[in-house]
């Protein structure tokens, strides 16, 4: 009598939570060729962080990418290798990656192929230093419909600043934002004259707006209140002042030209490397008597501040106070915080 012995899959028989814990605490490599051994062991990856600077690493990334293509499950990745600085272009396999939700890019060149339709289920963005013109920034972002949070730190590439795409087209493609981090020199190419007060779609969803610009610049500080002035249930201002460079502002916007601004939710404003320029204190004076709900305005002041300078301005607000719309508001001022040396 033959006794028949039944195979026993030992690795195929594990629970799916184990797998994916064991997945999560191998190289990268190594996890990705254990798609080999069962198929229960290839569909789990909904995650991947690829963070090395390890040469190795670097070669494979194209099979690494296309391998995960097969998959259509990839729904958040974070691609940190700063040794590229900018010279890795993703390959065209990547864009395949339709369920996409979260997607964080550092270091390397966005160029999708010309049939690429967006990704239709990504709700967070976030580029830091990735070379793209502002075209193609713009196409990307008309085919993510339900983007909530959009960073972008860096600045775009010289050759291509001559491209037509100001804030206002920008924002249009953005119906459904929450969350806006516009920094480094992205803000200045976008910047354009002739901008209206308001965006013809009102940004109802914007919550939090983080940007950096000189407002020195009439078409940056334009820009700048147009987005403002169609956000109206905006929570937080951040901003970040860069040094005057060029044009200089000679009047202001009269503050009547915005008697329609309300800012009904708006809690929290900061400014960071403040400059005491006239239009930087204009707008203070603006956003505050427009903001009943307000809490805190926090000023931190630019190193090129001198002290003599923050005395007179500190006078200057206790002898001709402004309009305040929430009296409560905690008022601050801040000289900016030095830079502590390793003596060890």
């Amino acid at each position: 009598m033959k006794v028949q012995r039944q195979s026993l899959d030992r690795i195929s028989g594990l629970p799916q939570d184990a797998i994916e814990k064991i997945l999560t605490l191998m190289p990268i490599r190594d996890a990705l060729r254990t798609s080999i051994l069962s198929k229960n062991w290839r569909g789990p990856i909904s995650e991947l962080w690829i963070c090395s600077d390890d040469t190795e690493i670097v070669n494979e990334l194209d099979q690494i990418m296309l391998h995960l293509s097969w998959r259509k499950n990839i729904k958040k990745f974070i691609f940190q290798i700063s040794l590229f600085r900018g010279d890795y272009k993703l390959p065209c396999s990547f864009f395949s990656w339709q369920g996409l939700e979260y997607l964080n890019l550092t270091y390397c060149a966005f160029e999708p192929p010309l049939m690429f339709n967006g990704f239709s289920m990504l709700k967070c963005l976030v580029f830091y230093e990735v070379r793209i013109t502002i075209n193609i920034l713009q196409r990307f972002l008309i085919n993510c419909p339900v983007l909530e949070e959009f960073t972008l730190n860096g600045h775009f590439e010289e050759e291509f600043i001559g491209d037509k795409c100001t804030i206002v087209e920008l924002f249009k493609c953005l119906p459904s934002v929450q969350v806006v981090e516009i920094t480094g020199y992205y803000m200045k190419p976008l910047a354009a004259c002739g901008i209206p007060q308001k965006l013809p779609t009102s940004l109802v969803h914007l919550r939090i707006l983080v940007l950096a610009m000189c407002f020195q610049s009439q078409d940056g500080l334009s820009s700048i209140l147009c987005v403002i002035n169609s956000s109206p249930n905006l929570e937080k201002i951040k901003m970040t002042m860069f040094p005057h460079v060029g044009e200089t502002i000679t009047t202001f916007h009269d503050l009547q030209d915005y008697s329609g601004l309300n800012l009904d939710h708006l809690k929290e404003l900061e400014i960071t490397s403040f400059h005491n320029y006239a239009s930087e204190m204009e707008f203070v004076k603006l956003i505050m008597a427009k903001s009943p709900v307000l809490k805190k305005a926090r000023i931190e002041l630019n190193f090129d501040v001198s002290v003599d300078e923050e005395v007179k301005m500190l006078r200057d607000l206790v002898r001709l106070p402004f309009l305040r719309a929430s009296p409560s508001a905690n008022f601050i001022i801040e000289r900016p915080k030095k830079l502590r040396v390793n003596e060890n």
